[in-house]
């Protein structure tokens, strides 16, 4: 019986040594990522002062423009995403979210090309007044920031 006492025990140990070292494994490997890797979207800004390569899927946050929402024939849409800096022009095939419109904030996924981007996915938002909390840092280190009708901004 003291046998099997001392199996259980020495299993034990085993199995936390193993998840211990799974653990350690798993940190070292996250402290050696590119601090990019975690960030949720770019900037139109950040796009334009660094712009990625042509394979590198990466999401890009801003407000549609006004004036830039153009629709093509079947579900082809373009238009632009700015910061208030700086504004890139975005193609995408597909549906748009409900809540999708001039001057409401966005995030879309896909690829930067030959000065565009071709976006794959767009996000939706939470409600009428959500805007990525990036844009709204921008937007107010610019000083051109206002809360839309005065209404908490939800992030």
């Amino acid at each position: 019986m003291s046998g099997l006492k001392s199996l259980k025990k020495r299993r034990r140990v085993q199995v936390i040594w193993i998840a211990g070292i799974s653990l350690a494994l798993v940190l070292v490997a996250l402290w050696f990522v590119p601090d990019d890797s975690f960030q949720f979207f770019r900037s139109p800004s950040e796009v334009t002062q660094t712009p990625p390569l042509p394979t590198e899927r990466f999401r890009i946050g801003g407000l549609v423009a006004q004036g830039s929402l153009l629709r093509g024939q079947g579900e082809q849409i373009s238009f632009a995403v700015t910061d208030g800096a700086a504004s890139i022009p975005v193609v995408y095939t597909g549906i748009l979210p409900d809540l999708f419109d001039e001057g409401q904030g966005m995030v879309a996924q896909g690829n930067y090309i030959d000065g565009r981007f071709e976006a794959v996915e767009i996000l939706a938002k939470h409600d009428e007044t959500y805007m990525p909390a990036e844009v709204i840092d921008v937007l107010k280190d610019q000083g051109i920031y206002q809360a839309p009708d005065g209404a908490a901004v939800t992030n």
